[in-house]
């Protein structure tokens, strides 16, 4: 049963109250953050990326920073092959937030630098995920979250 605000499974969150405001425990970084509603969105998917998906969490990390065209981003976060390369890039809006063109120019930018095969885009009520290809200087998308081993025993044949 889906008890979560959310259009994914609910996972219980470790949330503490502060005279800061409400933190989250964020397993991947390993430290208190503040609870948004964007940070929220990040904990339910990233949970459920290792829950439904079997995305190990040793393999994923949460606020990476990249450098495109001299600016420093952060990339919310990134999903690592068994050799270190980024396999997939996840960026979060808060569930109010409508995902834009903006949204998949912001993923794409920030993939210049990592060439990741898969971008993922999530509100938390609709998810996006699309595939690159970079033979055809092109993507597309598909239906749903791609399971971890399929998309890592797909990549080791190619």
């Amino acid at each position: 049963m889906n008890n979560s605000p959310l259009n994914i499974p609910y996972t219980p969150l470790k949330v503490k109250k502060t005279e800061n405001g409400v933190k989250v425990y964020d397993p991947l970084r390993d430290k208190l953050v503040a609870l948004t509603p964007e940070e929220f969105v990040r904990q339910q998917f990233t949970a459920w990326m290792r829950n439904e998906y079997h995305y190990p969490a040793s393999l994923m990390a949460n606020e990476i920073g990249v450098e495109f065209n001299g600016m420093k981003k952060r990339c919310d976060t990134v999903v690592f092959n068994r050799d270190g390369s980024p396999l997939v890039i996840v960026e979060y809006k808060a569930p109010d937030v409508k995902i834009s063109q903006d949204t998949f120019d912001q993923i794409v930018r920030y993939n210049m630098t990592l060439r990741a095969r898969y971008l993922i885009v999530s509100n938390g009520m609709n998810h996006y995920c699309c595939v690159m290809d970079y033979d055809n200087n092109s993507y597309h998308f598909v239906p749903g979250i791609p399971d971890y081993q399929d998309i890592t025993s797909a990549f080791s044949v190619n």
